[in-house]
Formats: C-alpha cells, sequence, structure tokens
C-alpha cells in the first residue's frame, strides 16, 4: 500500500503566485466586497492573521443589492413575517437601504426563525428546517460574501462539502486518484445531528482567530441566538446552527 503519512495533516489550499492567477483562483467572489487589492492582502495574509473593519462590506448598498439576488434566485418561501421574495422585490430600493441603515446604525435585529419539518432522504425521519425572514436571508448572504473567502483560504485541500465550487464530482476524483495509487482502506463516519449540537462560544472562537470586527462577531451571536417559533412555542437555541439559513450549509436550497 502506498504511504499517505503526508496525508495525515490535510494541506490548505495552495497560494497563488501571480496576480493574473490570483483572479482566476477567487474568481467566484463576490466582486463588489472583494477587490483586487483585498484579494492581494487574502493571498499575502493581514496583519495578525486578523481582518478588521469588515462591517462596512456587509451593509454596502451594492453587496445587498447583489445578495438579494442570490435569496431570489435560490427561491424560498416567507418567514415568520409573512413577507415572500416577491413582496421584498416589490419596495427593494427602500428595503435594502433600511437593512443598511440598521447594520450601521447598529439597530438591525434578526427575526424569528420559522421552524418546519421535511422528510429525511432514506430513512422515516424528519429533518427540522429553519426559515428566516428575506430579509435575514439576504443579510445573511452579503455577510457570507464578506466572510467565506476569509476561511475558504485556510480549508484543507482534501475536503469538498459545501465549498464554493467543489462537490460530490470533485470527491469521487478523488477516491478514484487514491484507488488507483493503491489505497483500499475506507472510513465511514457520521456525527449524529452535528449541525443541531454545534457549540456557539467554540464556533465563535474559531471566528475570532481570523476576524476581529467586533459588529461581525456580534452579528452572528445575534444569527445563533434568533428565536425559533414552531406552531404555538418558541425558544432560543442554547447549541447548534438552524438547518435552511443561508449561512449554515444543510438544506439550505430546501426552504419552502
Amino acid at each position: 500500500m502506498t504511504d499517505t503519512t503526508k496525508e495525515e495533516k490535510p494541506a490548505t489550499v495552495p497560494e497563488a503566485k501571480q496576480a493574473g492567477e490570483t483572479l482566476e483562483r477567487w474568481r467566484w467572489v463576490e466582486p463588489t466586497v472583494w477587490t483586487e487589492r483585498m484579494l492581494s492582502a487574502l493571498e499575502r495574509g493581514v496583519k495578525g492573521g486578523k481582518w478588521y473593519s469588515l462591517m462596512d462590506k456587509v451593509y454596502a448598498l451594492t453587496n445587498l443589492e447583489s445578495a438579494f439576488k442570490e435569496v431570489k434566485r435560490r427561491k424560498g418561501g416567507a418567514g415568520v413575517d409573512q413577507q415572500t421574495i416577491e413582496m421584498f422585490e416589490h419596495n427593494l430600493e427602500e428595503n435594502l437601504r433600511k437593512v443598511s441603515e440598521e447594520l450601521a446604525s447598529g439597530r438591525y435585529r434578526p427575526r424569528a426563525i420559522k421552524r418546519t419539518w421535511i422528510p429525511k432522504p432514506g430513512s422515516r425521519e424528519k429533518r427540522p428546517l429553519g426559515i428566516p425572514t428575506v430579509r435575514d436571508r439576504v443579510v445573511q448572504a452579503a455577510l457570507r460574501h464578506v466572510l467565506e473567502p476569509i476561511f475558504e483560504r485556510e480549508f484543507a485541500e482534501q475536503s469538498y462539502g459545501f465549498r464554493p465550487k467543489r462537490g460530490c464530482k470533485d470527491a469521487l476524483r478523488r477516491v478514484k486518484k487514491l484507488l488507483e495509487a493503491e489505497n483500499h482502506w475506507v472510513v465511514d463516519a457520521d456525527l449524529k445531528s452535528y449541525f443541531d449540537t454545534i457549540p456557539h462560544e467554540r464556533l465563535i472562537e474559531r471566528v475570532e482567530e481570523r476576524v476581529s470586527d467586533g459588529r461581525i462577531i456580534g452579528l452572528l451571536r445575534e444569527y445563533l441566538n434568533q428565536e425559533v417559533m414552531e406552531t404555538m412555542t418558541s425558544w432560543r437555541p442554547e447549541e447548534g446552527t438552524p438547518q435552511g439559513a443561508v449561512i449554515t450549509p444543510p438544506t439550505m436550497l430546501q426552504t419552502q
């Protein structure tokens, strides 16, 4: 069997060597946020390894406009306020301006998440799905535009789940190469209710390793502690992330 000890500590995504290569590698990022100058800083690494003053990029109208287009493209139903994507779009300019002002002033607060249940593939069980309001989905998309590249830069080269420009076929190609190299051991593991049990403080600590903007951290805390409404009851989760939100991977395309 081929020696694979070099994979015990997965390598991170390799850095680009030239300016043109940098732009090509990060072609998927939101251009209204990640300018060529910011991408160069992303490749080189910022001072102290942490990013400051990011909130202004979240509430920039150009970013919010792009975020709404993303939310509209993914479709999905109304949240607890019963406002549909079409209703939000009817007064789009005013709605985005208001959200931008609330984020800039610190007055923005996410609304409750509507809890529903959907069938779990291959099982009789059902999976909880949280549906944020359209307004909150727009802000989450704008927030992801800012944060995703920062952490994507450091993710393992051999990971494929819920990452831009990567998917199941890429993972299968990797498996094929390993098999061709005469590696025949496969380990299959699953963490039960993983996204429902993510510890909030540990998650925030990991984000703080790269982000020092207190307003961004505060916004993330707001989302982690969002009220959840199901029929006539409501509660605030002490752990886990709502499956179905833009900033949490699973079932984000299945909002009803």
